[in-house]
């Protein structure tokens, strides 16, 4: 169980330095991350790092697809987090 809480916990610190490195590559005209690289990072349990990646650094605030997509993830990784916890698979 702590393990899994490290692992959360690491992948969501990196997802939320990725949303700000793609803020600073849009800054200076840099080659971005691309959208789908950052949903991606959010399905695949980083959704409260790109989140709070979004709110910290203002990026991909107006995007209809981020203001949509990333609480629906969010949601699916609560549901995957509950279910392994529930199953006793974790």
């Amino acid at each position: 169980m702590k393990l899994l809480f490290l692992l959360l916990l690491t992948w969501n610190v990196i997802s939320f330095l990725i949303m700000g490195i793609d803020k600073f590559k849009a800054k200076h005209n840099k080659q971005r991350i691309s959208e789908k690289n950052l949903l991606l990072c959010s399905l695949l349990m980083g959704s409260v790092g790109i989140g709070f990646g979004m709110m910290a650094f203002r990026h991909k605030t107006q995007k209809m697809k981020f203001k949509v997509l990333v609480p629906v993830t969010f949601i699916i990784n609560a549901a995957a987090v509950y279910a392994l916890f529930y199953y006793n698979i974790v």
